[in-house]
């Protein structure tokens, strides 16, 4: 299970950094005081984004692209929407969606779609290639501060 969590929390550092976003910190041992209690946390923040729409695509993104490793890394193509431990990913990515499409059914079909590139893109050497030594730093050091992200992923070009 620590090694599914360090996968996913590796999905969403690796899609913030690509987008833009500083990641403060991630890791596979969260602090439950300050919320519902989770496998693993990822703070980001996004310096410079301007328009709402951009930021909330992007968190978008960065929110599936959790649950995305996660089940590339199990080899099990599960939907995020059924999966309890991907509940609170998928529930802030589809709030964050109504912005964009209100109609619940076309909602779910805008979001699947993203989960569709996301699949494939995180399928691609670089970027799986990334994750990985993402998830392979989380598991030996538990955490990982915004320069130890930045530079696993600078050794990889997209």
């Amino acid at each position: 299970m620590e090694e599914w969590t360090a996968y996913h929390e590796a999905g969403h550092a690796l899609m913030a950094t690509l987008l833009g976003g500083s990641v403060h910190h991630v890791t596979i041992e969260p602090d439950n005081d300050d919320g519902p209690a989770r496998y693993g946390d990822t703070l980001v923040s996004w310096p410079g984004f301007r328009d709402s729409k951009t930021l909330l695509q992007a968190e978008i993104l960065v929110l599936l692209s959790g649950p995305i490793a996660e089940m590339l890394y199990r080899g099990e193509p599960l939907h995020p929407g059924f999966v309890p431990e991907w509940a609170e990913d998928w529930r802030q990515a589809w709030e964050r969606a109504g912005t964009f499409v209100a109609e619940p059914q076309r909602r779910l079909r805008q979001m699947e779609q993203w989960l569709k590139q996301l699949y494939q893109e995180f399928d691609r050497p670089p970027f799986w290639a990334a994750v990985a030594a993402l998830a392979d730093e989380l598991l030996a050091h538990e955490t990982l501060d915004q320069e130890m992200v930045e530079e696993t992923v600078a050794q990889w070009s997209f």
